[in-house]
């Protein structure tokens, strides 16, 4: 083997030029690259046994697979164990039970038939402590443990080298952060482990390497978080909180180079919490503090997440991921730009802002088909971005892939052309659960975005709550979003597009200033107004039916009569639609649930005329909900001749999910009851059961479907609602389901 050498910066840029040769040669065919496509999703709670509460927290945090590639092993550190998933059919993954652990597992990694499991055992921050649990899964069904090997400390990541020669495990000893208010020093300091993985585990032998000395941020303390090898046999190892990353020669022990990981300038981000997506601030100096690190060919790149606030009170994590050669140089730095291409998707988290926007922490790269790729998780995005890098010193974005809530581990499968991600946000309580999401490289299109905003301009969005086709623009739609943004405003969607274009939006004004309406329904006037649905809270805040202009003037707003209001719950109006014109417009609206003197079981649907003022209301028989569960109404599209359709669905997720359908109602011939007579029992027709469309992308099957639209073509389109991306994925489906006869 050629031994690793302290090149110059001269021969390095030669060996830079001669290694990246063949990467340059594949950057034509690698336009024509096919994408990945989401088959499967597991959620990993599926894996507890008969007698284990279906509630109890369990999560995928770092995952590996068998060397045949079947079975995949994950670390689920609340449960002190690792769980096993038959991936044989990557489209039906089935459970394979767990293993027990001394202690909490904190990465795994395969060599020929041995599982490596790092265990943290420590008994204290001060007492760190561990092991490399090694088993034989030669049977995966009953992986026997062949050997336990001291790990001098609390270890963190594991690799293996591409050769098999060795194992590099990254003895962290993690800083106590409620101590000293989390700053380090806080010693016993880490270090790097290596183990020669010659013979038999139980013959294995271990050596350190001495990482003190080396960063500017505490020395002393280097915390060591990921490691990787690559084929010279050569660890790259991020010290996070010490903003450092060192090279080790694992065949000599000893450090090849080590170098800061620097700081960045960011501009057009948004550092200020306040309900409103505005990409327009500056952060100065922000250091990179990488988290995951991977090799990509010569270089190395890094998923700058930060982890550390110093004692003057600054953050680091650059929101981004940079690409570094063997001596410390920048080739490629993302900045702003993957930050931008989340809020471009609706997978923006806001509620991050003021810290480390999507924060990016897992990174790998890998080969598929000859193509080469980089992938960066984003922990607070929950989604994957994968860059086709060909020229590894100027990544193209080549697609974004959505997963569950905070995506952790990133396994490449080349082998079977997979790609593995493992989400480690688990809440029963919440919603939403752990999971393993499988995707298959192949695809002649990419899926994923279903919706987007437009290049041509930054336009963030989210939370889509209500949707309607323009009266006289073909391709055209409009959609709002709820109150979990401020500054109300109406988005513009150009469908002639796949993914569908978020090309414009009109903010809402009154009397010169914004306004914060909780929109959930959209509809449009013969003469190009809108009205627009805002629900009330229950409380304070009243539900209101809103006609705007096409500008966005907010020309009037209609209340419920005291008598109605009165009656009011947190459930109040959803979606909106209207019909007639002139002295004959009538203004439908749905409320979702039933209010406090309405029947078990039945929802209204309010008429409003506004020429006079006068309310009318219908009843709508919701279909049964899950135990635990409710059934309300979302959305109210009119398709003609006092015909509607429905959205009806229930406030369940993932695998709980049952109601998701969209209905037909007949008014024409019913007339709506005042609040003090009984209101006339609509009879509806199932149109379209949605749940199927919602399933067929192998993703964990969303709660809120709110919108819907009928063009002027008669094709239907119906979104979800992300939630904002707070304790929810972020995911967007907008689907087009056909057509509607009218």
């Amino acid at each position: 083997m050629k031994r690793p050498t302290c090149l110059t910066r001269t021969a390095l840029s030669t060996a830079l030029t001669l290694a990246l040769l063949p990467l340059a040669s594949q950057a034509a065919s690698s336009r024509s690259a096919a994408y990945f496509e989401r088959v499967a999703t597991f959620p990993v709670y599926r894996n507890l046994g008969a007698d284990e509460d279906a509630s109890k927290q369990t999560v995928a945090e770092i995952t590996a697979v068998s060397r045949d590639g079947r079975t995949l092993i994950y670390t689920d550190s609340p449960g002190e164990r690792i769980g096993l998933v038959d991936i044989r059919d990557p489209k039906s993954p089935k459970s394979a039970g767990f293993v027990q652990l001394e202690g909490e597992p904190t990465s795994v990694a395969v060599h020929q038939h041995f599982a490596l499991v790092a265990v943290n055992t420590s008994l204290s921050f001060a007492q760190p402590d561990g092991v490399l649990a090694v088993f034989d899964i030669r049977n995966p069904a009953q992986p026997k443990r062949v050997a336990t090997l001291p790990m001098g400390g609390q270890p963190d990541s594991i690799a293996i080298s591409p050769k098999g020669r060795y194992a590099a495990v990254a003895i962290e000893n993690e800083r106590d952060e409620d101590l000293n208010d989390g700053l380090i020093p806080q010693l016993p300091g880490g270090f790097l482990r290596i183990v020669d993985l010659k013979g038999q585990p139980s013959r294995w032998s271990t050596r350190d390497v001495d990482l003190t000395g080396l960063a500017e941020i505490a020395a002393e303390d280097p915390e060591p978080e990921y490691v990787s090898i690559n084929d010279q046999d050569v660890a790259a190892v991020t010290l996070q909180e010490n903003n450092h990353i060192v090279l080790v020669d694992l065949r000599r022990g000893r450090v090849l180079r080590h170098f800061s990981a620097g700081q960045v300038d960011l501009e057009g981000v948004d550092v200020e919490e306040n309900d409103r997506i505005e990409p327009v601030g500056v952060l100065k100096a922000k250091r990179r503090e990488p988290d995951a690190i991977s090799w990509v060919g010569p270089l190395v790149a890094t998923a700058n997440e930060g982890d550390y606030q110093d004692a003057n009170g600054d953050e680091g994590g650059s929101r981004s991921f940079t690409l570094f050669d063997f001596n410390g140089r920048v080739w490629y730095e993302a900045g702003a730009s993957m930050e931008h291409a989340f809020i471009r998707a609706g997978h923006y988290p806001e509620s991050r802002s003021e810290n480390k926007g999507i924060e990016p922490e897992g990174i790998a790269s890998a080969s598929f088909r000859k193509q080469d790729f980089l992938f960066v998780g984003s922990e607070r995005g929950n989604a994957v971005a994968v860059y086709d890098v060909a020229h590894p010193w100027a990544p193209v974005m080549h697609q974004l892939l959505p997963a569950g809530m905070g995506p952790e581990g990133i396994l490449p499968i080349p082998a079977r052309n997979l790609l593995v991600v493992s989400s480690e946000e688990d809440s029963a309580e919440d919603g939403y659960r752990s999971t393993i999401s499988i995707y298959q490289y192949g695809a002649k299109k990419t899926s994923y975005p279903e919706i987007r905003s437009t290049d041509s301009a930054l336009i963030p969005w989210g939370a889509l709550s209500g949707m309607v086709a323009d009266r006289t623009q073909a391709n055209r739609l409009y959609a709002v979003p709820d109150s979990y943004y401020e500054a109300s405003r109406i988005f513009k969607i150009d469908t002639s597009k796949t993914p569908a274009i978020i090309d414009g939006q009109t903010a809402l004004r009154k009397a010169g200033g914004t306004v914060n309406y909780d929109l959930e329904g959209i509809a449009q006037a013969a003469n190009g107004d809108f009205w627009l649905a805002s629900e009330g809270d229950g409380k304070n805040k009243p539900n209101l039916l809103i006609r705007a202009n096409a500008a966005g003037n907010v020309l009037q707003e209609y209340a419920l009569p005291a008598n109605v209001a009165a009656q009011q719950t947190s459930s109040g109006f959803e979606g909106v639609s209207v019909v007639g014109e002139g002295a004959s417009t009538r203004v439908y609206v749905v409320f979702q649930r039933e209010w406090k003197n309405d029947p078990a079981g039945k929802a209204r649907i309010g008429v409003l005329d506004p020429a006079s003022g006068e309310w009318g209301f219908y009843h709508y028989p919701l279909d049964p909900a899950v135990e635990g569960g409710w059934v309300g109404l979302s959305e109210l599209t009119s398709i003609g001749n006092g015909q509607f359709l429905v959205i009806e669905r229930d406030n369940q997720q993932g695998p709980a999910a049952e109601v998701k359908r969209l209905y037909r109602i007949d008014l024409s011939g019913k007339q709506p009851a005042a609040e003090d007579q009984t209101f006339p029992l609509v009879t509806k027709r199932l149109e379209r059961d949605l749940l199927p469309e919602l399933k067929s992308t192998g993703g964990w099957v969303l709660d809120k479907v709110e919108g819907a639209a009928v063009d002027k073509q008669g094709r239907l389109f119906v979104v979800t609602d992300n939630d904002g991306v707070e304790d929810a994925s972020g995911e967007t489906r907008f689907m087009r389901l056909g057509t509607v006869k009218r």
